[in-house]
């Protein structure tokens, strides 16, 4: 099948993939009734003042993108308790940020990379969850994923007087305050909810913190895997949260001599454990010898060992989200998702993005399980010498911010 064919089918397929199932609009239609029941107020005597609760499913980048917006509304309620709703997987993403006074988690359905329960489970979870939190009293409730109607009906559910998201799908029944989406980039759209104004949105950083102890770890690290520690390094990260999205190991082990040719210093394969087997293939393509830290860094020393990168590169996933938030220049390459909701925040300039020419692309679907993935050649289409010229662009844009810097 030709690209152009494939592409077509592919549009069909995602279309259909989109398409609410039958027992999406069975739910809906549950949803609905449920919306229209009444739900007294939480007893909140106990607390005088503003609490509010922000609602956030997801993984690590899609966190890090709400960091502008959690700071906005720490500015707008100064004196006002933040709690923020999280999986039990993204905690240690807001764990240093002040602006957050109280971290809860629980196993949001349909978040859990490996899940397993009734039909009824995520609803008994709902009710559950939607009771605690209403012993805690919620003045208003930020549901900061567009389509997650999860969330809003905890909310709903817990008596919270305002529920503020996005009039998406069947979140929009169940708050008080239902925004109408926008297409724009997802730090936009976090700021748009809290009612920040949009016209310094360029100026916006994510602004990770590093700590000095885990910077200090790193170096250790380092040292002991025999890197120069006066010599630059860049790093790649080898996957992604989701199979579709990795680029072909061969591919990045020619990038990788192409710039360790090019540049001095050290070429580090970051990613986690199971991430392990990517980086060895990595490794054993290429010409020369990688530091192989798969596995060995957690998020603090990630973002520690990111922020003093000469670049990170990856595909669309967390840890380049990360490496922006830490101030590493970057190059992503996109397939799937749109990269005009989902690229590393900054300067274009330094946060390069790399799509193939795809006509399917970004069809916005992540699972293609039962379908053969040469089907879905999105991101293998990419090739190395526009990855490699990418990075140069990259690396030339940092390095000419840097001058001017210095004047």
């Amino acid at each position: 099948m030709d690209k152009e064919a494939l592409a077509h089918r592919n549009l069909r397929m995602a279309e259909a993939f989109h398409t609410p199932s039958l027992m999406e609009q069975i739910r809906g239609a549950g949803l609905r009734a449920i919306a229209g029941m009444p739900v007294p107020p939480p007893h909140s005597e106990r607390f005088q003042g503003e609490r509010i609760l922000v609602i956030r499913p997801d993984h690590l980048g899609d966190v890090l993108l709400t960091l502008p917006a959690l700071r906005r509304l720490r500015a707008i309620y100064p004196s006002a308790e933040i709690h923020a709703l999280l999986g039990p997987w993204s905690a240690d993403v807001l764990a240093p940020i002040k602006e957050i006074d109280l971290i809860l988690t629980l196993p949001f359905p349909g978040f859990a990379r490996a899940e397993s329960g009734s039909l009824a489970s995520p609803y008994i979870l709902a009710a559950q969850t939607a009771q605690r939190l209403r012993r805690v009293g919620y003045s208003r409730a930020y549901v900061l994923r567009r389509d997650h109607w999860w969330g809003a009906l905890v909310a709903f559910l817990a008596g919270v007087p305002q529920r503020i998201g996005y009039d998406f799908g069947d979140t929009g029944r169940f708050l008080t305050e239902a925004l109408p989406y926008q297409a724009g980039h997802a730090v936009t759209a976090n700021l748009r909810l809290i009612g920040s104004n949009q016209g310094n949105l360029p100026e916006v950083a994510l602004n990770y913190p590093v700590d000095e102890a885990s910077r200090l770890a790193v170096r250790d690290l380092l040292r002991h895997s025999g890197v120069d520690l006066n010599a630059p390094y860049t790093v790649i990260h080898v996957g992604s949260g989701a199979a579709i999205k990795n680029w072909n190991p061969e591919k990045w082990a020619k990038t990788a001599d192409a710039l360790r040719s090019d540049l001095e210093g050290n070429i580090i394969l970051t990613g986690s454990a199971h991430e392990s087997g990517t980086a060895e293939q990595i490794a054993a393509h290429m010409k020369t010898t990688p530091v192989n830290l798969t596995g060995a860094t957690d998020l603090p020393r990630l973002a520690a060992l990111l922020a003093d990168a000469r670049l990170v590169m990856g595909s669309d996933s967390g840890p380049l989200h990360l490496a922006a938030a830490v101030g590493a220049p970057t190059v992503t390459l996109f397939g799937a998702a749109d990269p005009n909701e989902f690229r590393p925040w900054g300067d274009p300039a330094s946060h390069r993005i790399v799509v193939s020419a795809i006509a399917c692309r970004p069809c916005r679907v992540l699972d293609w399980s039962g379908d053969d993935f040469a089907n879905h050649p999105c991101v293998q289409d990419i090739s190395v010498a526009d990855v490699l010229e990418n990075a140069r662009r990259a690396l030339a844009a940092t390095a000419d911010g840097d001058s001017a810097n210095r004047e």
